[in-house]
């Protein structure tokens, strides 16, 4: 163990978990200053993405396809619901397992958030210069793919999918 005088705020300032997870806030406050006006957070709004793309899917299949924990979702769709952006129908062989469908507030909502998140994501890599920019995003995309074992949950899109009788 270092000895307490070498000991700095560098072991943790430089590393790159604590360098993600700063960028991971200042993520959610840029998305959410932009997004103010529309009262939804990132996984809200990637969760209405998903459900445009495939309308139908079960929150089971929903969570694989956006990588985010089955027992959170279940909150974030009450909240689409009750914002009445998206409907639960139950399906016709099983009942039990609800289906998700956007309405028209939700396609309303999806057309018109689009200018702010796209203004999001720019201010996110505003202070790169381009080429920076798409290093990184290039970067980030492989050490994604390569730790998506590693992760709580794991994006399992096309599993999801294959049981939708869908591609995405």
């Amino acid at each position: 163990m270092p000895n307490k005088s070498s000991l700095t705020m560098d072991a943790v300032y430089t590393k790159p978990g604590y360098l993600f997870r700063r960028m991971q806030q200042i993520a959610v406050a840029i998305f959410a200053e932009e997004c103010r006006a529309y009262d939804l957070t990132p996984v809200q709004y990637a969760a209405l993405v998903a459900i445009r793309t495939h309308p139908g899917i079960d929150a089971t299949r929903l969570s694989a396809v956006i990588a985010f924990d089955r027992s959170t979702l279940g909150s974030v769709i009450e909240r689409l619901e009750a914002k009445r952006h998206i409907e639960r129908k139950p399906a016709a062989e099983d009942k039990r397992v609800k289906l998700l469908y956007l309405t028209r507030s939700g396609v309303t909502l999806l057309r018109n958030i689009m200018p702010a998140v796209d203004r999001a994501q720019a201010r996110m890599l505003q202070p790169l210069r381009p080429a920076d920019r798409k290093t990184l995003m290039a970067l980030m995309t492989q050490l994604v793919d390569l730790n998506n074992e590693v992760s709580r949950v794991p994006l399992r899109a096309e599993d999801a999918l294959e049981h939708l009788g869908r591609s995405g």
